[in-house]
């Protein structure tokens, strides 16, 4: 549902993506500290891991990393929805048609997506670095073969700059690419689908808001267990700091050699349960921020 105008898919954007980032924070540290275990496998399962993060506190255990992504995700999500809208107006043809076409739908968010891939790539890395690097109480040492351990984001990205420049904060884009393009494209689908399905059949209040939480909750669910094994590869490829790893393909024949394939879906669960209310607050508070101004500005 895009804005006649730009700016507003720009500004619900923003909003929608914080609400959504700090809802889900938690449940992507433990993801990520899931993905990035090495040899071995610490923990026993989600419930070991969540046990583990939770000695360490919320601030420095759940919301390890929040500040980088929080600070510049309200720019990404902007990015994302405000691409989003206005290739979306592009494609239709028909101004006075009231829904859009549900491949144009798929269309603009895969070009969102890519859109947001200069922004999120960087985020992304540092965040994943610091939630990776949360001790194991069984070892004492962190998550992965890393020998670095990092206070804080911004010492974080000047290890990355220093060893590796502008560009490594890229690391991982590949991975990153071939899993934001397509799953936006699916995300935005499946919530425009279901949320027409349910306001049709009456399965929402006056306002729609059932129908916004529950399809993008499922959408977002839907969507992340379909690109689950990328999620994977992205995680423990950027969490190697001691140069394991020549590369992403290289990241993911030794995972296979590690694990099978079983080993491309671990953190699947908890991905999946965290991506219900991300999605469902992002896009609720997305639609909801859209119609607000839409109405008063």
């Amino acid at each position: 549902m895009p804005s006649d105008t730009i700016i507003h898919d720009y500004i619900a954007g923003a909003i929608g993506g914080a609400a959504g980032l700090v809802v889900g924070h938690p449940f992507d540290t433990t993801k990520v500290q899931l993905q990035t275990q090495h040899h071995g496998h610490q923990y026993r399962g989600t419930l070991d891991a969540i046990k583990n993060i939770h000695s360490f506190g919320w601030i420095r255990g759940f919301y390890r990393g929040l500040s980088w992504p929080l600070v510049s995700f309200g720019v990404v999500n902007s990015v994302f929805f405000g691409v989003y809208g206005h290739v979306l107006k592009t494609l239709e043809s028909d101004r006075e048609k009231r829904t859009s076409s549900y491949f144009n739908i798929y269309i603009s968010g895969c070009v969102g997506g890519a859109a947001q891939l200069v922004f999120v790539v960087p985020v992304d890395y540092i965040k994943t670095a610091l939630q990776s690097q949360i001790p194991h109480e069984v070892t004492g040492a962190a998550s992965g073969a890393n020998r670095q351990y990092f206070k804080g984001p911004l010492q974080c990205a000047k290890a990355i700059f220093k060893e590796r420049g502008i560009m490594g904060f890229y690391k991982g884009g590949v991975a990153m690419g071939l899993r934001e393009i397509p799953s936006y494209g699916i995300y935005c689908l499946s919530f425009e689908v279901l949320n027409a399905e349910m306001k049709t059949r009456g399965l929402t209040d006056e306002r729609g808001v059932i129908a916004s939480l529950v399809s993008g909750g499922i959408a977002g669910s839907l969507t992340w267990a379909s690109i689950i094994p990328f999620d994977v590869i992205k995680s423990r490829y950027q969490a190697d700091f001691a140069g394991e790893y020549q590369g992403f393909l290289h990241c993911a024949r030794c995972l296979y050699k590690e694990g099978g394939v079983r080993i491309f879906y671990t953190g699947c669960l908890v991905t999946c349960l965290r991506a219900f209310p991300v999605n469902a607050v992002t896009f609720t508070v997305y639609t909801h921020s859209l119609k607000y101004f839409e109405k008063h500005f």
